[in-house]
């Protein structure tokens, strides 16, 4: 497992890739739209100082954070200053 530290946010990106078929039955993905930058909170380091908790959704400015691979999972490590949002 990660674990952040200073200021660090660990973010876990929701799987949402919706299919959409044409009338002449061509599948289309949504690939190549822009998607909201939306995440669910991990971890939050011990010097994070955004009113988030843990298993809150949120949204985060799009080209921020490091990308992370473990156990098949994409987890975004990103500073608190980057996160925009919680979603009630």
């Amino acid at each position: 497992m990660l674990k952040p530290l200073h200021k660090n946010v660990i973010l876990k990106k929701e799987k949402e890739e919706k299919e959409t078929t044409t009338a002449s039955g061509i599948i289309l993905t949504d690939n190549g739209k822009n998607k909201p930058s939306y995440a669910v909170v991990v971890a939050i380091g011990p010097d994070c100082k955004a009113d988030v908790q843990v298993n809150d959704k949120v949204v985060y400015k799009e080209y921020s954070g490091t990308k992370v691979t473990l156990d098949d999972e994409e987890y975004i490590i990103l500073e608190d200053e980057d996160i925009l949002a919680v979603l009630a």
